[in-house]
């Protein structure tokens, strides 16, 4: 665009392209073709440390998929907030709601330029439904909300996804405080859906100290009981807080999953 924008009036940054970027290193992991060299290079170092990364990165994806499903289909909810969106990928957020309730509506949030500059593929809806992408920063989320109010109806239930983001707030009581202010915004009936690296395999906390070295955005891991602690208040939906690969299993061909350093669940706000 000549003025600078996406064409949804926000405004399109450049992309640095030297400095690898956690979005553009999952989309790497997950194979897609959104990433750069420097990109690459820093997810092939820390599959060198930690090997299960991939299968981590898969099984946040196919975490996502059960939740969303899990909220749509048993519990009716029909409109969702995805904060920390990442790149676009198979089975996106409003993909898998539409497809059981094609009049979800769904707001995806991110502030990395080159998610913003592939928002249009995030921006495919039924024409029951609605999806929009807000260019913001999870420090923020009371802009957030207002932006997201345009979108969302907020008398109703809303389903706030926060997948694999948290570890980006280096302050544990800040990322308390984000997580708070974002649901203190929603009504009764909502939902939770967070995940975050847990502090449980060295390999996966060495892994993440090469990549804070590389001039990326560090990541923080937490112990179970603090991840737990963003759930304060809410009602857990069974079997609770878990390792992500035991949140609501499916069978499936390959077996049991393989054991990843990722800790979540769902939570109902009363």
């Amino acid at each position: 665009m000549a003025d600078g924008t996406n064409g949804h009036g926000q405004v399109q940054r450049d992309i640095d392209t030297t400095t690898p970027h956690s979005a553009r290193i999952w989309n790497y992991w997950l194979g897609g073709k959104d990433n750069y060299e420097a990109d690459r290079e820093a997810g092939d170092e820390f599959l060198a440390i930690y090997p299960g990364q991939r299968d981590k990165a898969r099984a946040c994806r196919h975490f996502l998929l059960r939740t969303v499903r899990y909220l749509v289909i048993e519990q009716k909810v029909r409109q969702f907030l995805d904060i920390g969106t990442g790149l676009p990928t198979a089975n996106n957020t409003h993909e898998v709601a539409q497809r059981d309730a094609p009049e979800s509506r769904i707001v995806y949030v991110d502030n990395d330029p080159l998610v913003l500059a592939h928002a249009r593929a995030l921006l495919t809806s039924t024409p029951e439904g609605i999806t929009n992408y807000i260019d913001a920063d999870l420090h923020d989320p009371e802009s957030i909300m207002a932006e997201a109010g345009k979108t969302l109806d907020f008398s109703q239930p809303i389903a706030l996804l926060l997948i694999g983001v948290l570890g980006h707030i280096q302050d544990y009581d800040e990322a308390r405080s984000i997580v708070s202010r974002l649901l203190g915004a929603l009504p009764a009936g909502s939902y939770l859906v967070q995940c975050d690296g847990d502090d449980t395999s060295p390999a996966y906390v060495a892994a993440l100290e090469r990549y804070r070295d590389s001039g990326g955005v560090p990541y923080n891991v937490r112990s179970r009981e603090q991840i737990r602690g963003f759930y304060q208040g809410l009602e857990l939906v069974e079997p609770g807080v878990v390792p992500i690969q035991h949140w609501r299993p499916e069978p499936n061909i390959f077996g049991e999953p393989p054991a990843v350093a990722e800790f979540g669940g769902v939570g109902r706000k009363s």
